[in-house]
């Protein structure tokens, strides 16, 4: 059943990220590093009261990147499509993740050639795949995904700005699509509408990373209130399901957001 998770793998910190992350905006705040791995504990222990087996790998200071797992792999049944991430700097974290993926029992596929695909521009809405196509991702990336996974329709959409599809979108449970208001957060949605194989429903947020939420056994886990995106984060409070308000605002400085710390496993 779509998002019936019993594993999920994470990765811890590493002391690189403030200072060697990538970024969008390189301008702005460095990361505290201290805050951040405080804010990934907070992370974790709600994963844990979540999904009753959760398997940390250790950092890797050589790759700054290395705790937003989502971008190396995506995960549907029983098979674990190995990515090339799309800037080459991440490229050497994906060993340690089909290591993780063939100890949990996964089949691994891995991409080749001169695919791309970073898993944050993969949104699967448990019927069907849509795939941005983005800086990170490209037409070979969704088409070696597609056939990985032949069981389900592919869709490709262009992500206008920002770093991936789900930087504005992701599931807020079955059939319910989380999407922000921006211009390219609309713009998604009319692909979705016009050329989906599915209908559903949409629940909107004001802030495109407020659209960014985990739907995990039931449960929403969403932008935390307070100062982080108090608008976005009173609208899921309409939603009948538990709901667990969590902020990461330390990780969003490196486009980091809910969905990029995990990789849930049925």
């Amino acid at each position: 059943m779509a998002f019936t998770y019993s594993k999920v793998v994470l990765r811890e910190i590493p002391s690189s990220l403030p200072g060697a992350a990538l970024r969008q905006c390189p301008s702005g705040r460095i990361p505290d590093l201290e805050r951040a791995r405080e804010q990934h504990r907070r992370y974790e222990e709600v994963i844990r009261s979540l999904v009753p087996e959760v398997h940390i790998l250790p950092a890797d200071d050589t790759l700054p990147d290395c705790c937003f797992v989502e971008d190396t792999v995506v995960v549907c049944g029983g098979t674990a499509l190995i990515t090339i991430p799309g800037h080459p700097s991440r490229r050497g974290e994906t060993p340690a993740i089909k290591e993780a993926m063939q100890r949990l029992g996964l089949k691994t596929v891995e991409m080749v050639g001169g695919a791309t695909m970073d898993g944050g521009d993969v949104l699967f809405t448990g019927r069907e795949f849509f795939v941005g196509l983005s800086t990170r991702t490209n037409q070979e990336g969704l088409s070696q995904l597609s056939a990985t996974f032949p069981g389900y329709p592919v869709t490709g959409m262009p992500v206008m700005e920002g770093l991936h599809l789900k930087s504005f979108c992701s599931m807020a449970g079955p059939d319910l699509i989380c999407i922000g208001s921006s211009k390219a957060a609309c713009a998604g949605r009319e692909v979705m509408e016009r050329e989906g194989h599915h209908k559903y429903t949409y629940l909107v947020v004001p802030d495109d990373i407020g659209a960014n939420c985990l739907y995990i056994n039931g449960t929403v886990v969403h932008v935390g209130n307070g100062d982080t995106f108090p608008m976005s984060a009173a609208v899921f409070e309409q939603l009948p399901c538990k709901r667990i308000a969590l902020s990461t605002p330390e990780l969003n400085l490196v486009d980091g957001a809910l969905t990029c710390c995990s990789v849930l496993i049925p």
